[in-house]
């Protein structure tokens, strides 16, 4: 089987408002570098043969804490644009809302500088992506980080390959959603959305009659049926006693250049943490937006 571990990135500085940030490039804040940290050392022995991260930086930030916690050898860390969160075009940066004007239309909502969360899967921002658009680009960032995995296993007979994906909510969402459609075993359907901050979901992946040590031969236009399980889903015992830094240092911009920040003001990292009841990262912002309604329900 291939394991596929799915990463939602650490708290970012747009995690902590109320605005659209697809697109929108916001590092992590200090206390997303914190989960970041916490993540990666609860990764420090789990193996992974190779790690590929949206290049958007709240993304690559956390890819690099998890790949730097890696033994050696380390894993292989590549981006891929089609990691990247959903695009909320002219909307990047807008405070978003759950409220629609009666007897307006979301165009003259957008003059008055409403931007309300989409009602359907086909509603968009202006220059932005749809959620069919972010779905089509999630299976293209399948077909190039895991597919070619999956099929290089099968015909080989080597698996037990671990790879992981550090992405953004709703692209995660979809990429698993993509990823359970191709099980050649129905599978009831499930909303896999909500994830915390640097909180993981996992896959595993087979080729039906695959077994170690036999090859497959098989063309790509004959491709041989997948069998998909989803085996954890918003994994986040990392981050439940992580503390955030007090004086607002914790909401900051994260400066790698001033790590004695922490210290001096008794903030702690990673590893310096106390029992507390657990923090439940912020879910208000990029793809939070449309996760805070599993809340409200």
């Amino acid at each position: 089987m291939l394991t596929v571990t799915f990463v939602r990135h650490g708290e970012s500085t747009d995690n902590l408002k109320g605005i659209w940030a697809g697109w929108k490039d916001a590092p992590l804040c200090n206390h997303g570098m914190n989960q970041a940290h916490a993540l990666g050392e609860s990764f420090a022995d789990t193996r992974l043969t190779a790690i590929f991260a949206s290049p958007l930086k709240r993304a690559f930030t956390t890819a690099q804490a998890l790949h730097d916690a890696q033994p050696e050898p380390q894993p292989p860390l590549k981006t891929s644009l089609n990691l990247r969160e959903q695009h909320f075009g002219v909307a990047e940066g807008k405070p978003w809302t759950f409220h629609r004007e009666k007897g307006k239309t979301v165009e003259e909502m957008y003059a008055e500088d409403i931007w309300p969360v989409a009602v359907t899967q086909t509603e968009k921002f202006p220059e932005g992506e749809s959620q069919n658009d972010l779905a089509a680009r999630a299976e293209r960032g399948l077909q190039e980080c895991v597919m070619p995995l999956v099929w290089k296993a099968a015909r080989s007979g080597v698996w037990g390959e671990h790879i992981a994906l550090v992405s953004h909510g709703l692209c995660i969402s979809e990429l698993v959603a993509g990823l359970v459609k191709k099980n050649s075993e129905a599978q009831p359907e499930r909303d896999y959305k909500g994830l915390l901050n640097t909180a993981w979901t996992r896959v595993v992946i087979g080729v039906q009659g695959a077994r170690e040590g036999e090859p497959l031969n098989f063309t790509d236009d004959n491709l041989p049926p997948l069998v998909v399980r989803v085996t954890h889903v918003n994994q986040h015992d990392h981050i439940d006693k992580l503390v955030r830094q007090k004086g607002g240092i914790g909401s900051q911009a994260h400066d790698p250049k001033q790590q004695d920040i922490r210290a001096f003001f008794g903030g702690g990292g990673a590893s310096d943490t106390k029992v507390v009841e657990p923090v439940e990262a912020l879910e208000t912002t990029e793809s939070n937006a449309a996760e805070e309604t599993l809340h409200k329900s």
